[in-house]
């Protein structure tokens, strides 16, 4: 995966969700890994688009005179975000074949994923 450089930011943090981290800043819109939204009357937590969604998870905030590391988390800092787009990748063919037995396998899978804005750093 690329790394990216944030030149000029102002204030910056780094969250953690779905095994992996991210930089973000305010007004950002990144691709995230599906999450589970708070349980409704039905049992089952789903996000729609429009919906709030808090990082709890902060690695690092770093505001531009001083930075804050956590040990692995800061405790009561949370990033806010609002879904803009739920969707699922491209289609990724994963294929198995062995010559001279007759076996072929070919197998889609389309990740899914959500897409958030930044709103807040707090």
């Amino acid at each position: 995966m690329a790394t990216k450089t944030i030149k000029s930011a102002k204030e910056f943090a780094i969250i953690q969700t779905g095994g992996k981290q991210y930089i973000v800043t305010e007004g950002l819109t990144l691709k995230v890994e599906k999450i589970k939204g708070p349980l409704g009357k039905d049992g089952y937590g789903i996000y729609n688009v429009g919906d709030t969604v808090t990082f709890d998870n902060v690695l690092l905030v770093d505001n531009g005179s001083d930075t804050t590391i956590g040990m692995p988390f800061i405790a009561g800092a949370k990033v806010t975000a609002e879904v803009t787009k739920i969707s699922r990748a491209p289609k990724v063919t994963v294929i198995k074949y062995k010559a001279k037995s007759n076996y072929f396998k070919k197998r889609g899978h389309r990740q899914p994923f959500f897409e958030v804005k930044i709103t807040k750093i707090a």
